[in-house]
């Protein structure tokens, strides 16, 4: 899995890919050369609580000492590498952050009331960048639209989102322990998701550190843009393929819609035929047939926001224009083209 990071399938998600190489690759060398220092990756709540070694919090929650966590951890990541496009770097990175830290105290917090109520101590906690894998599953939930594929025995679905959610349930049940970790993480993200106390504003990436890392660290992570199925590398499971094959043709598809929007410019108004495209939104033409008006201008935020996704100006533009201005059915063409 870690060594198929390298291809297309991470266009557009540096920080996804980041987040596979450097602690898989930690993850590893501590496994099998580095044992001696796992010690000090330990999530140990008792040193936090006791001796003070707030430090901890840090490293213990960075890398995971267990392989099967890193691998189930590591498929994750690499599938909610589609809420990386959808919401831009900054965004995610921001996402990611505010929920490592909102969960590392929601994780002291649970550990005192599973001592309180159920009389169990928990001295240490499963180790690694997990909280905020879980947390995740909030936006993937929320965003990311069900596409049903299959039928179990004619009543149950298997949907493009059904292998996220396998894996998931084995990361929980990994461990004893996880539980505190999942929840801690789900709360976490729904906090955030939702900007309880602004939290939003307040555990977010800066404009200028964003930039400082988007032109310094941004480029050894970046991956190439797919130009054909034979360039996109496949992936380690068939149903990985399978989301792979489903993306591709997903984007075919749109690809055939604009050729055949193109060749009927004159009729329906530019290049792309984009008020064809989101014909839900386009106005109706009153009984005198006069000609529908123009939707307002694009708000200068919104623009920004599609821009920091890596998409040009003007191709921002015409998608707000022809979606009304309506930020996520903009996206979701913007990222199909």
């Amino acid at each position: 899995m870690i060594a198929s990071t390298g291809s297309s399938g991470l266009y557009k998600a540096p920080l996804s890919k980041g987040l596979l190489l450097i602690p898989g690759a930690l993850s590893i060398l501590l496994a099998f050369l580095f044992q001696q220092q796992q010690s000090f990756f330990v999530y140990n709540l008792q040193a936090i609580k006791e001796s003070f070694y707030v430090w901890k919090l840090i490293s213990g929650r960075l890398v995971c000492l267990d392989l099967k966590d890193t691998f189930c951890s590591s498929l994750l990541i690499y599938n909610f590498r589609t809420l990386e496009r959808r919401f831009g770097s900054r965004k995610f990175t921001s996402y990611l952050l505010g929920t490592w830290i909102l969960s590392a105290l929601l994780d002291i917090l649970l550990v005192q009331a599973v001592e309180a109520v159920a009389g169990i101590t928990l001295s240490t906690l499963p180790s690694g960048f997990l909280s905020p894998v879980f947390a995740l599953f909030v936006p993937f939930y929320c965003s990311v639209p069900r596409v049903p594929l299959a039928h179990i025995f004619g009543w149950f679905p298997i949907t493009n989102k059904t292998l996220v959610y396998i894996v998931g349930l084995q990361l929980l049940t990994s461990s004893p322990y996880m539980l505190v970790v999942a929840v801690s993480g789900v709360v976490s993200g729904l906090f955030y998701n939702k900007d309880v106390l602004n939290v939003q504003q307040v555990l977010c990436v800066p404009n200028w550190l964003a930039k400082v890392f988007s032109q310094t660290v941004e480029p050894l992570f970046s991956s190439v843009e797919p130009v054909s199925e034979a360039h996109v590398g496949m992936g380690a499971t068939v149903d990985i393929q399978r989301q792979q094959r489903i993306e591709l043709l997903d984007q075919q598809i749109m690809l055939s819609q604009l050729s055949q929007f193109g060749r009927r410019r004159q009729d329906q108004g530019g290049i792309f035929g984009w008020n064809r495209f989101f014909q839900q939104l386009r106005p109706r033409r009153v009984i005198n047939h006069a000609e529908p008006q123009a939707p307002p201008p694009a708000p200068e935020e919104q623009v920004a926001q599609l821009m920091e996704m890596g998409f040009s100006r003007a191709d921002v533009l015409t998608a707000l224009r022809a979606s009304n201005n309506d930020v996520n059915l903009a996206t979701n063409f913007l990222l199909q083209r």
